[in-house]
Parts: C-alpha cells; sequence; structure tokens
C-alpha cells in the first residue's frame, strides 16, 4: 500500500457518505479519498470493501484519522493508498504493514490472494522445484517487467519459494531495498558481516533499515574457528584475498542462505564486465539468484533514490562508486569502471559469492 505524505487527488468523501452518494460522485473519476472522521468509526472500512464488491476498480485512499495500526486492516479492505496524517513516522505504517504475513480469511486487498492459513494446512507439502526449469520459465515471463513485477511474482506463494535478501548495504544497496520494503519489509535480510566493513556501512545498515521499516536484517558472521585457524592475524586480504573473501563471506553465505531456495540480489548488469549477461533469475549451487533491477542504470537509480528520498550511503560522496570491505576498496577517478575501486591492481572482480561455492573454488 502506497504511503502519501501529501494530499490526495480526487472527490473527498467521509466514510458516512450512502453509498448512493458515493457511487455516483466517482462516476467518471479514476481515484476516490475516503475520509475518516474518527479512527473508531468502522464505516469507511465497510464502504471500501463495499465498492470493491462492486466492481469499482480504480484508486482508492484512506484520508483523515487513521492510526499506522489500522494499515493492514485498511490495505485488506481494498484501500491501496492512505494520506498520512500531519506527523505521521511512515516508518511505523511500513512496520504495521509487515508484521503480519498470514491471512485466515480471504478479502478485497489483491496483494494477498493466496490461499488462507486454514486451506493452507490441509494441503499437500510442494513437490521438489526443478530450479533450472523455473529459472527459464520466470526470465521468459519476466523479460522487460519492472522490479515490482518481478519482486510480487517471486514472491507468490504458489511457487512455493521460501525467499531471503543478500545486501552489502553499499553504494546503490537502498534501491533494492526500497522496493523489498514495499513488498514485504519482514523478507529476511541477510548482510555479511566480515569484520572489515568501513564503519560508515555499519552505519548505514543501520539507517537504511530503520528508515524502510525492515524488520528481520541478519547479521552474519564468519566462522570463529575457521577465522581464528585461517586468518588469525586478519592480514589474509594482503596475501590471498581470493582466500580472505571465501572465508569471510561465500562461507558464511552457505551456511546462512541454508533452508532458503532463492536469494534477491541488487546486480546490476552496469556494474561489471562479469555482470554484462546478468539473468533477472539464475541458479547457483542449486538455488535461484533473482536480480530485479538487473537492467537499472546508474541515471535510473538516482532518480529513484531522489524520488523515493533515500538516503545515500556516506562514501558516496567521496568517490566510492562501489563499496566492500575497507582493505579492498578505493574510490574510482571520474570515467573509471564504477568497479575500479573493488581490488585494484589484482585481476579480481567478484568475491565469489555469486559465483557458487564450486566456482569460486575454481577460480581462487
Amino acid at each position: 500500500m502506497q504511503l502519501l505524505e501529501q494530499a490526495a487527488e480526487g472527490p473527498r468523501l467521509v466514510g458516512s457518505t450512502p453509498l448512493d452518494a458515493v457511487e455516483a460522485q466517482a462516476e467518471g473519476q479514476t481515484s476516490l479519498v475516503v475520509v475518516f472522521e474518527a479512527f473508531r468509526d468502522g464505516r469507511g472500512f465497510s464502504l471500501a470493501a463495499t465498492l470493491r464488491e462492486r466492481g469499482w476498480r480504480h484508486r482508492l485512499v484512506a484520508a483523515g484519522d487513521v492510526l499506522p495500526d489500522q494499515a493492514r486492516h485498511l490495505h485488506r479492505s481494498g484501500f491501496d493508498a492512505v494520506e498520512l496524517p500531519p506527523g505521521s513516522d511512515p516508518g511505523a505504517w511500513r512496520r504495521m504493514l509487515g508484521a503480519f504475513t498470514t491471512v485466515y480469511q480471504p478479502a478485497t486487498d489483491p496483494a494477498r490472494p493466496a490461499r488462507p492459513a486454514w486451506n493452507r494446512r490441509a494441503a499437500r507439502p510442494p513437490a521438489a522445484v526443478d530450479t533450472h526449469a523455473l529459472a527459464r520459465t520466470l526470465n521468459a515471463r519476466l523479460a522487460g517487467a519492472d522490479a515490482t513485477t518481478i519482486l510480487r511474482t517471486v514472491l507468490d506463494p504458489g511457487l512455493g519459494l521460501k525467499i531471503a535478501v543478500l545486501s552489502s548495504f553499499g553504494a546503490e544497496a537502498a534501491v533494492l531495498l526500497d522496493h523489498v520494503a514495499e513488498a514485504d519489509p519482514a523478507i529476511p535480510v541477510i548482510f555479511l558481516e566480515t569484520g572489515q566493513h568501513f564503519l560508515q556501512t555499519l552505519s548505514y545498515r543501520r539507517q537504511l533499515s530503520e528508515q524502510l521499516g525492515l524488520s528481520d536484517v541478519r547479521i552474519v558472521i564468519p566462522d570463529p574457528a575457521e577465522l581464528a585457524r585461517i586468518d588469525p592475524t586478519g592480514t589474509l586480504w594482503q596475501t590471498d584475498p581470493d582466500a580472505c573473501c571465501d572465508l569471510r563471506k561465500v562461507r558464511p553465505l552457505a551456511r546462512a542462505a541454508e533452508g532458503f531456495t532463492a536469494l534477491i540480489t541488487g546486480r546490476k548488469r552496469h556494474q561489471a564486465r562479469t555482470r554484462h549477461g546478468l539473468d533477472i533469475v539464475e541458479v547457483v549451487d542449486g538455488s535461484l539468484r533473482i536480480n530485479p533491477v538487473a537492467a537499472w542504470v546508474p541515471d535510473q537509480i538516482a532518480a529513484h533514490a531522489e524520488a523515493r528520498d533515500l538516503p545515500r550511503h556516506p562514501l558516496v560522496d567521496q568517490g566510492y562508486a562501489s563499496i566492500g570491505c575497507w582493505p579492498c576498496t578505493q574510490p574510482v577517478d571520474s570515467g573509471e569502471d564504477r568497479r575500479a575501486g573493488r581490488w585494484s591492481g589484482v585481476d579480481k572482480v567478484e568475491c565469489g559469492i555469486h559465483l557458487g561455492r564450486r566456482q569460486a573454488a575454481l577460480s581462487a
């Protein structure tokens, strides 16, 4: 559901308006605003649900005395936007929209048409997924689709996927995470805490997570015993950057991804030569990697971030176009490849987490 911080367009009708009067004013309109005169007055919910049942397919906006606690019920009743009351915290509304993901009866909201919980309990467990076949099907189906459509498609419970998001909270991470938060802020987000991140990245992770209302950010660290045995001095990056990435990122991700059948990433084709042919859906180590913003270019990313008022990673203004661990990341000059600052001077452009364990081992 869209959160509006300014007045919505369209006729404004109080929730107590008779249905025939509402339908008369709705004639020829593409948007209606239902104003709640008191948060305890449920007539606005009933009006929205009735309009949807009677075939109204255009925009319905809730306004007036509404509370974040009512966000999910507004959405389930048929509203697809809410005009936030003055002084409202958008983050609180996003958190309430994502607080519950299970439904117990059908309703009018288009975002959750899945079988209710009582029906799902009786269903047989899904058959094993042929990931390669599913990837081919999804790539054909999603060719040219926008990021929102891609996310809605792969999050459809009918696919039977268990999904998490993989994010570095780097220079361009906000765009994907903003789309994820709109789709479902409760989706698990995996952050690989290598122990060698910039402090600015850790602060940015907290800031962005709070602003977007992401409620399940999982901090994944290297195995302490492996770290003590393989890199006791913390200087492995100097002598063997591939081994350092394997220890601090590839192995921890393999453990963290157990139980998930798909990971959503923010990779884009423009970022590196190794990503020019990036598909929307790939298969890595037998599970799916989904890249909703693969086709996005820098100007599109900047425009979306500005339109959505997304915070920038603090290091971007210092010339860092791609941000990883501090020992292996440096600013880039104007006109340079955006990932030229990663592992500068070394024939390495990927950390290995997107290659899979076998390919990462072969490239080491």
